[in-house]
């Protein structure tokens, strides 16, 4: 009886749509094809073959990695895409700041008691206390 493995998470398969490529890696590799065999078919007389061989090779690699290249569900122009933004569009140190509630509670606590031991102090300054001082007869 033939095994067929069935993946568990079926979202991440992705539609094949002709030679088992899907529709990404077709315009990829068409693209590779038309940027390529032109390039070959007008460098081969003036480089000599292999030349032109290696030409067509390094202008559709980056077709044939767009293509292919995937990582955590996302393509490789939106890896580069992310990565251009972090790096150069939007430089430097961003530091995570937030709003400290507890040191503004503290904050307005402490005034709070020393209003309060103001108020205790003036309090007690205006009507010392004289019993025992006094003359005696």
């Amino acid at each position: 009886m033939p095994f067929v493995p069935v993946p568990k998470d079926l979202s991440r398969v992705k539609t094949k749509v002709a030679l088992n490529l899907t529709k990404r890696q077709l315009i990829c590799f068409g693209a590779a094809a038309a940027v390529g065999v032109p390039v070959y078919l007008y460098a081969r007389g003036p480089l000599g073959s292999d030349a032109a061989v290696l030409l067509m090779i390094g202008l559709m690699l980056p077709f044939f990695f767009l293509g292919m290249y995937e990582k955590d569900g996302q393509p490789a122009e939106k890896i580069l895409r992310n990565y251009v933004r972090a790096r150069i569009a939007w430089p430097g140190k961003r530091p995570y700041k937030t709003e400290n509630l507890y040191s503004y509670i503290e904050k307005e606590g402490k005034a709070f008691a020393s209003h309060q031991n103001e108020k205790a102090g003036a309090a007690g300054k205006k009507a010392p206390c004289r019993a025992g001082s006094g003359k005696k007869k």
